[in-house]
């Protein structure tokens, strides 16, 4: 049996076990990226707050852009090559609403599309995701690529083994 690692608000992790499971408690608006390398057997998570760093905070983690290519420099440190990591992103869900009244801040839309633009300037092809909708989720990545979704209220689901995803799979990907 492997490890469990918790992968909290604002982190990056990586795993060269197939064995451990990365694991992301309570999303929300937040966003988290599963990458994996099948041939490297590499397995990464991070675990987006907030969109873009305005402020150069050194928390890379916390932002999309920023995240990203942390995520992707980690995964080559252990063995990865960047052009073979696929990625599933969950999350970005609207949980507050407000009855029209005040400014919505769309921090969910606004991850989406931050995380999807960062992971294509990255040139790392989504092979799945489970986006939006007003509900929290939780996240496990398996050491060797299966990514499962938990969504309060509604159970868990096998959303995509990373693994098996080959690139012909990837070529209508539209992001």
């Amino acid at each position: 049996m492997g490890e469990a690692i918790m992968v909290g608000m604002a982190e990056v992790k990586v795993t060269q076990s197939a064995d451990d499971m990365l694991i992301a408690l309570g999303l929300g608006s937040s966003i988290c990226i599963c990458a994996f390398d099948a041939q490297a057997s590499i397995a990464a998570m991070a675990y987006v707050v907030l969109p873009e760093n305005h402020n150069n905070e050194t928390a890379a983690g916390k932002y999309a852009d920023t995240a990203v290519p942390l995520l992707i420099e980690m995964m080559s440190r252990n063995g990865a090559a960047a052009d073979r990591i696929r990625a599933a992103i969950i999350g970005g869900a609207q949980l507050f609403a407000f009855n029209g009244t005040g400014v919505r801040l769309e921090i969910g839309a606004r991850n989406i599309e931050a995380v999807k633009a960062a992971l294509q300037a990255e040139r790392v092809p989504v092979a799945a995701t489970d986006l939006g909708g007003s509900t929290g989720r939780s996240v496990h990545l398996t050491g060797d690529g299966r990514v499962r979704v938990k969504v309060l209220g509604k159970g868990e689901t096998d959303l995509v083994h990373l693994g098996e995803v080959s690139v012909a799979a990837l070529a209508g990907d539209s992001r």
